[in-house]
Parts: structure tokens; C-alpha cells; sequence
């Protein structure tokens, strides 16, 4: 039945005559899914090696590494290769069959494994993964069996599905893999389907499932193709062009949805926590700018810090220069800016920011025309309330009638608490900071607390 190794032949393969034809001999359909599944690995790979004790993890890192072969060696060189090596023509068949079960048996795993999770594994989950295990491994030594009593003496590196179609037992192994993965595909796409439409998934999850859903669907379409050529071939027709020309690229996107599916939930969540430090850096530049002038100072920069520990870093240097501004704010300053922003047509939150940019602007100009000057607001020991002018009010007025300007239009706003500890300010950096990036909208509020301090008789400070 086995004779000498037949050499490597091009056999039903393309030729090499034409740039078409050299494109071809590269197998675009099997390295690029390759390389998008070995990014998917080495993306999981620090996560794998740090929590290896997490069983799901090694199952996402075996199936990934499963997948990364099954590809490589189901390259028509690769397979040439392996029969070279081994010294048995077409030998390469059962390993390439072997691996994509194996691959079928690991999706199914991983799927069970993870909508459960290791804590709450039912009996009846691990029931169903020892079913899993021992059918498919009971599949894989099928396959080799059968293999071994067929008569394939003539190497095929690229329709051997359809070429030894209607061989004994090499037809049996071929249907045997193709509805060993149809199965597995098609269950692991029910069950994602299912866990798609769970409401508690985040964006990221969902979308990987979503894609990993795909990925098994374009699979079923390779299936499909394959089962099709190799019925065509038991009835005496010829559709070898759905299973050399339609199925391999059909599942190379297949798996790039997979990677993709694996992908996607842990790098969207990096990339998206990694977007939000970076902005939430930037929105705090503003505020940074202006408190380095309270002295002059600066936070070290050191090239290895993480982004996490900038803003850290940031967010602690403006605290502690607002608190080294805190007996300079003019909290009287603060609460008629306030007014005046509400006046201005602002919302609270807004007004609330404004009135703190304009106090805490007043205080850096201060401090540094007397660094060492003593505290000139008043400040008391306990809240101070300031009431929502109105009529009658006896400051605060935009006219002689008593009645202050747009008093009417926020009669409904909450008011404006402040105290000695400057805590809530503390609180609204990043409130501060943006409102920073509109100085004509500040100097609008500034000019009508002037304007009001005036009326008031209120004398303006040093």
C-alpha cells in the first residue's frame, strides 16, 4: 500500500508561467490569516504567561496556536514538505485533518468554558467537555486508521479532497473531518448567537462575539463548499472549483474573524482605557499651564512613565497648587461670578466651572504679586450660604431697580456653597480645566462680576 515518497510535484497546483500565477505560488489565502492569528497570540501571550493558572486563557492561547498551524500546514509547499520529510506520500492529509479537529474540539472547550467561567462550572459543563474531549480525540484516531487503509500512492497538495473523493476509507476520513467540523462549527454558532443577545455584555465583548459568530458561519461556508466537490465527484460531475478555488479563501476570512473575535474584547478595552488617559491628560493641560504659575514648578518628566502615571502625576501637582491657592481665592469673587454666569444663560454644572476659573485666576495673579502676602478673603470655619438674589435683594443688582440682571431667569438654580476647605474644587478639575479653553466666555463672566461688585460698593482687592 506505501511505496517510496513520491517527490513534490506541482500536481493540480498553479502554475509558474505568469505575475499571476507567482502571486498565487505565495498562498496569500493561507499566510494572511496566519499572520492575523499569530498577532491575535502574541497579543494574549503576556496575559497567558502572567495568569497561567487560568484555564480559560490557555484554552484561547491553545486554540490560537491550533489555528496559526492548521493554516501552515495546509499550505501546498508546507504539505509538500511534510510528505518529503516523513517519506509517505500525501501523509500530510491526516495531520492537516487532525489539527482542524483538534482546532473544532478546542472552539467548543473554550465556548463552554467560558460562558460559565471556572467558578460556577456546573457538573453538567464538565460532563459535556470529558464528551467533548473523548469524542473528538475518538475522531482523530479515526482519521489516522482510515489513512492508514487507503491506497494513496499519488501526492495531491491542493485537491486531494476531490482527487481521492471516491478512493475506500480516504473518502470515509474525508467525509469524517468535514462533519466532525461542521458540528463543532455549527454548535459553537448557536451557542454564541445565544450569548450575543445577553443585555449584560459590554460593547467590546459583544463585538467579539459577534465576530467569532462569522467566523464560524464562513466556516459552515467552507463546509458547504467542500461537501458540495465531493458529492459532485460520487455522482460523476466536476465542482473541484468550489473546493480549490472558493473554499480556501472563504475560510481564511473565517479565521480572521475568529482572531478578530479574540482580539477584540481585551484590545478594544486597552485601547479604549488607554484613549481615555491620554484625553483625560490632555483635558487637565489647561488647568496644568496656569498652576505652574502659581511658583514656577513643573512635573518631572520621566521618559518611562506609563500614561496612568502621568495623569497621576498631573492630577497631583494641580491639587497641590490649588491648595497652596486656597488662601488667595476670593470666595466672594467666586460667588458673584457664579451669579453672573447663571446670568449669562449658563447651566449650573457650567456656571459652577466658570466661577471657579475666574477665582482661581484671580488667585495665581494674586500669589504672585505677594508670594508670601497674607490671606486677604474672608474665610470662615463653616459653609457659607450666599441666597439667589431677587427682588428686594440689596446687592448684587445690574440697575437701580433692585432687581438683578436675569434674576428672574434662574430663580430655580441652586445655590452656590462655599467654605474654607477647598475640597469641592479640588473635585472639579477637569470641569476647571475646560472651561479654561474659552477665555472670552471667562472674561464675559469676570466683566459682569465687576460689574456687579461696583454696584454693589463692594471695593475691589489689591
Amino acid at each position: 500500500m506505501r511505496g517510496t515518497a513520491v517527490p513534490a510535484t506541482m500536481t493540480g497546483a498553479l502554475g509558474s508561467s505568469g505575475p499571476a500565477d507567482f502571486f498565487s505560488e505565495l498562498y496569500i489565502s493561507f499566510w494572511i490569516p496566519t499572520a492575523v492569528l499569530t498577532a491575535a497570540l502574541v497579543i494574549k501571550l503576556p496575559s497567558i504567561v502572567k495568569l497561567w493558572r487560568d484555564s480559560l486563557l490557555r484554552a484561547v492561547g491553545g486554540l490560537l496556536l491550533l489555528a496559526c498551524c492548521v493554516f501552515v500546514f495546509a499550505v501546498p509547499s508546507v504539505i509538500a514538505w511534510t510528505n518529503q520529510v516523513v517519506g509517505v506520500p500525501n501523509v500530510a492529509a491526516p495531520w492537516v485533518y487532525s489539527l482542524i479537529t483538534a482546532f473544532c474540539a478546542c472552539c467548543l472547550l473554550l465556548i463552554a468554558a467560558w460562558r460559565d467561567g471556572p467558578a460556577d462550572r456546573s457538573r453538567a459543563t464538565r460532563r459535556l467537555m470529558r464528551w467533548v474531549v473523548a469524542v473528538y480525540a475518538g475522531v482523530i484516531v479515526v482519521l489516522w486508521v482510515l489513512f492508514a487503509l487507503a491506497d494513496v500512492p499519488r501526492e495531491r497538495l491542493r485537491d486531494l479532497d476531490t482527487y481521492y473523493a471516491t478512493t475506500p476509507f480516504m473518502r470515509e476520513e474525508i467525509l469524517l473531518y468535514l462533519v466532525a467540523h461542521s458540528v463543532a462549527c455549527l454548535i459553537t454558532y448557536r451557542l454564541i448567537r445565544n450569548w450575543v443577545r445577553a443585555e449584560s455584555l459590554d460593547v467590546w465583548l459583544r463585538g467579539g462575539l459577534r465576530a467569532l459568530g462569522l467566523g464560524c458561519a464562513l466556516n459552515l461556508v467552507f463546509d458547504a463548499a467542500k461537501l458540495t466537490a465531493v458529492v459532485a465527484r460520487w455522482t460523476g460531475h466536476d465542482l473541484d472549483w468550489l473546493s480549490t478555488d472558493v473554499a480556501p479563501p472563504v475560510v481564511a476570512v473565517g479565521a480572521i474573524c475568529i482572531a478578530v473575535g479574540f482580539i477584540l474584547p481585551h484590545g478594544g478595552q486597552y485601547l479604549q482605557d488607554r484613549w481615555r488617559v491620554r484625553t483625560s491628560h490632555l483635558r487637565l493641560r489647561p488647568l496644568y499651564l496656569l498652576t505652574r504659575a502659581v511658583d514656577d514648578s513643573r512635573v518631572p518628566f520621566t521618559l518611562r512613565a506609563t500614561p496612568e502615571l502621568r495623569l497621576t502625576r498631573r492630577e497631583t501637582f494641580i491639587r497641590d497648587a490649588l491648595l497652596r491657592l486656597a488662601r488667595h481665592l476670593d470666595e466672594d469673587l467666586r460667588r458673584r461670578a457664579y451669579d453672573a454666569a447663571l446670568d449669562l444663560g449658563h447651566d449650573p454644572g457650567r456656571a459652577k466651572a466658570l466661577a471657579a476659573a475666574v477665582a482661581v485666576q484671580d488667585a495665581v495673579a494674586t500669589r504672585r504679586r505677594s508670594p508670601d502676602g497674607a490671606t486677604t478673603a474672608t474665610l470662615t470655619s463653616g459653609p457659607l450660604v450666599f441666597p439667589k438674589a431677587g427682588p428686594g435683594a440689596g446687592s448684587g443688582t445690574a440697575s437701580g431697580s433692585g432687581e438683578p440682571a436675569g434674576a428672574s431667569g434662574r430663580t430655580a438654580f441652586p445655590e452656590l456653597t462655599v467654605s474654607s476647605d477647598p475640597t469641592d474644587l479640588l473635585q472639579d478639575i477637569d470641569a476647571l480645566s475646560r472651561v479654561l479653553r474659552e477665555p472670552a466666555e471667562i472674561e464675559a463672566v469676570r466683566a459682569l462680576a465687576a460689574t456687579s461688585r461696583a454696584e454693589s460698593g463692594v471695593p475691589a482687592r489689591e
